[in-house]
């Protein structure tokens, strides 16, 4: 005969094992799930690659270079920035898939080389890929509240932050040191069916989650401009450069945990108008 404390005992045992054997099922449901949440977004990105050409563009009648306010000293890498090539995508082959598409972006110093979305909330792209299929592994979006034809003052694309380094996966390495040292990688190019653009980065850092960053429209330049140096002044680099009430700014978000956020910000400095 067992005494109390042993059938006690046994039960809690048993209580144990079972719930071990309910975390282990249920932790290789999410493993197999992601696997193929993973090959789902790769075989995407392999038609989109296939279908789609980025060109490179020199500058034309149409590009302009957004005028600096403050004077820039020649050392600066802007000067080389606005020298650099644009990107053009034809978006006709990536509107057959979804027309929910705004535009494509690359992030140099990174992966981020993709098509994004906007539909009318931020969370159906959460957790649907670029066909609208359901994927955990989500999409690059445009918040809903942008107009990408027009620009806001502050344009904010989103992403999941993927351990295999996809969709906004890269995007940790801004904060390290080695980012940080090659100039080339402070630049993001944006193609959309109005224009090409590019963009200067002027911070990067890791946040508390916090939507203070997310702000698209402002009722004055002063406004804009403490808006701008509070994201300045959270920079873990200095990427000596300036914003004035003129300029306009665009915003990548996503994930460094389950608490954390990694931030970008760059300004526009040269734009191309395709529709003159």
């Amino acid at each position: 005969m067992f005494s109390d404390s042993m059938k006690k005992t046994k039960i809690i045992v048993n209580l144990l094992l079972m719930i071990f054997i309910i975390g282990l099922i249920f932790s290789v449901y999410k493993i197999i799930t992601w696997q193929k949440d993973n090959k789902a977004i790769n075989r995407q990105l392999e038609n989109i690659n296939k279908s789609v050409k980025i060109n490179e563009v020199e500058d034309n009648n149409n590009a302009e270079i957004i005028e600096q306010q403050e004077e820039i000293p020649k050392s600066n890498p802007y000067w080389d920035y606005i020298k650099m090539n644009l990107i053009d995508v034809d978006f006709n082959e990536l509107k057959k898939t979804n027309k929910e598409v705004k535009g494509w972006i690359q992030v140099n110093g990174t992966n981020i080389n993709y098509p994004f979305v906007q539909t009318t909330n931020n969370e159906y792209y959460l957790t649907r890929a670029f066909n609208k299929s359901y994927n955990d592994a989500g999409w690059i979006f445009l918040d809903y509240r942008n107009n990408i034809e027009t620009l806001d003052k502050n344009t904010i694309i989103y992403g999941h932050s993927r351990l295999d380094q996809t969709m906004f996966g890269t995007l940790k390495n801004i904060t390290k040191n080695n980012w940080y040292n090659d100039s080339n990688n402070y630049i993001i190019k944006l193609s959309t069916q109005a224009h090409n653009t590019l963009w200067q980065v002027f911070s990067v850092y890791i946040i508390e989650t916090t939507s203070d960053y997310l702000k698209i429209s402002f009722d004055s330049g002063t406004e804009f401009l403490n808006f701008a140096k509070m994201l300045m002044n959270r920079s873990k680099f200095d990427f000596n450069t300036s914003i004035n009430e003129n300029d306009r700014i665009v915003t990548l978000s996503t994930c460094y945990n389950d608490n954390k956020k990694v931030v970008m910000h760059a300004k526009l400095i040269k734009i191309e108008n395709k529709n003159t």
